[in-house]
């Protein structure tokens, strides 16, 4: 009976009923992968400095507590990833960081011909991510449907809600008061994330690995130009060369989020940010312009650290 029930299922809704019940499964890797897996591609050196970091802007205790949770990726050789995190599988409530896994959601209804990228929808999608529109992710949400995005993060296709690794991104609610579907199966978070799997999005996201190269340039463009200018982006302003960041944050209460994927001087890096502290914006703040400094520093793409 266990066989059968765990037997890989043939539409979307069976990925998700096969999620709730037979977690184990989702951990295979796919062996076609062109670029390495990020969870093969641990830097002693870079996380080290991390470290460091986290520890000279006074955040070690707030780790140590998982109120504080990070991953960062020096992807300036996409081929070679650097990867470094601190608690990189502690899944926390994120707010609207979770919003891109609404964007992904929209982008498997275009590839299959389900949603037309209309001007419309462009704009929704523009306003959901840009400034966080709680109205146009919850319209969006629904157009797709709560089950289908579900299956689509859980599918062996993107394994972005992974049972293996704690979980991931997941969205089992509306943006508002109301419309509670699913709360995840593992932490009962209505909005959720780690660190990993949200690095790991845009991760495959620049790599091509998500549409193979196809629909990526328009998940950037909603990335790009974020209105909110706080967190990451407030931390990131002076600094030099003026460095471009698409971008998703979230904000609830004492729950701050954000996730970028950076580019400066041909340097390329991920950072997401996980806090659960009244201070939570300020940190993410200084922890951006810290790992900037902390990645322009260092060795450029094909050089030995």
């Amino acid at each position: 009976m266990t066989t059968t029930l765990c037997a890989r299922p043939t539409g979307r809704l069976g990925v998700l009923a096969l999620l709730l019940l037979c977690p184990g499964i989702w951990s295979g890797v796919r062996a076609d992968m062109p670029y390495p897996a990020l969870r093969n591609s641990f830097d002693s050196a870079l996380q080290h400095k991390l470290e460091q970091l986290v520890d000279r802007l006074g955040y070690a205790k707030a780790t140590r507590q998982k109120r504080l949770n990070l991953a960062l990726v020096d992807i300036s050789d996409l081929h070679r990833p650097r990867v470094a995190a601190i608690n990189g599988d502690e899944m926390v409530y994120a707010a609207s960081l979770p919003k891109i896994a609404i964007l992904l959601g929209a982008m498997v209804q275009v590839e299959e011909g389900e949603l037309e990228l209309d001007a419309a929808t462009e704009e929704r999608l523009r306003r959901m991510i840009q400034s966080s529109s709680n109205p146009d992710a919850t319209n969006m949400l629904n157009l797709i449907g709560k089950a289908e995005l579900a299956s689509i993060l859980a599918s062996d296709r993107f394994r972005l809600y992974d049972p293996a690794y704690n979980g991931g991104l997941w969205v089992g609610k509306d943006y508002g008061k109301r419309g509670l579907w699913q709360r995840d199966p593992l932490h009962n978070l209505s909005h959720g994330a780690t660190a990993l799997q949200t690095a790991r999005y845009y991760y495959l996201m620049e790599t091509g690995q998500l549409f193979d190269g196809r629909l990526e340039p328009v998940m950037k463009r909603f990335l790009a130009n974020p209105k909110l200018e706080h967190k990451f982006v407030k931390g990131l302003k002076n600094r030099p060369g003026a460095p471009r960041i698409y971008r998703k944050s979230g904000t609830w209460r004492t729950w701050h989020s954000d996730s970028a994927l950076v580019e400066r001087a041909g340097r390329k890096y991920i950072l997401v940010a996980l806090a659960n502290d009244p201070r939570g914006s300020r940190w993410l703040e200084r922890l951006a312009a810290g790992v900037d400094e902390l990645i322009m520093s260092g060795p450029a793409a094909g050089e030995s650290p």
